[in-house]
């Protein structure tokens, strides 16, 4: 009952409650991203959702203006502190979480819900999708997760998986709840913010500089 009905509830009531607070923080973040780096306020990046459906999930822009895209050498983006795509306002957002503030929409449209496995890169078709990997879209991706919460970016993108399939056999109130707990613990105590070398197993953005001279 909780999954299929009561934890959809609450996203959308939640979501309500908080969409004064999102549009102040619209209002507050617009001008400080444009001023530190003119451009557009919002990253709208297409990931796969539910059913293996694409979507456009909002995000607070936190990187210079058309800056490349680097991938890790497990296939997930590069996500490190001497990462000079970053601009200094996008640097403190991701620290703090606060990039993250407008993906409170995807839920209320119901793209995502608050807790659930992150949303996937839509880079190929669902049906070339491996069938043994589908089921991470078997619910409604999250704005955090159960590997998210407890790992962040600290394991790999296979040990993850395992992680998401095991949130979803366990899916009940009680497990969201701990979710939530654990991921305001991660997000205050700073844990696992950045993807290492040792993690995916090469460091693309210093392969990157090699290759530019």
């Amino acid at each position: 009952m909780y999954k299929n009905f009561f934890k959809r509830f609450l996203d959308i009531l939640i979501s309500l409650i908080a969409l004064p607070f999102i549009l102040l923080a619209i209002i507050v973040m617009a001008p400080v991203i444009y001023i530190n780096d003119p451009g557009p306020i919002f990253y709208n990046a297409e990931r796969r959702g539910k059913d293996g459906k694409t979507f456009k999930m909002y995000k607070f822009r936190s990187m210079y203006v058309n800056s490349p895209d680097l991938k890790n050498a497990d296939g997930s983006t590069y996500n490190g502190d001497d990462d000079p795509r970053v601009t200094r306002v996008g640097r403190i957002m991701r620290k703090l979480s606060i990039d993250e503030i407008p993906q409170i929409l995807n839920v209320l449209k119901g793209d995502m819900s608050y807790v659930g496995p992150r949303p996937t890169l839509a880079t190929r078709p669902y049906s070339e999708v491996p069938v043994e990997k589908r089921k991470r879209y078997l619910v409604r991706p999250g704005i955090t997760g159960y590997a998210q919460a407890y790992y962040r970016n600290s394991i790999t993108q296979q040990e993850k998986f395992k992680h998401d399939c095991y949130y979803i056999d366990n899916l009940t109130f009680i497990m969201d709840i701990k979710v939530l707990i654990q991921t305001v613990k991660s997000v205050l105590m700073r844990e696992n913010i950045y993807v290492t070398a040792e993690i995916t197993g090469e460091n693309n953005l210093q392969k990157e500089k090699e290759l530019q001279g």
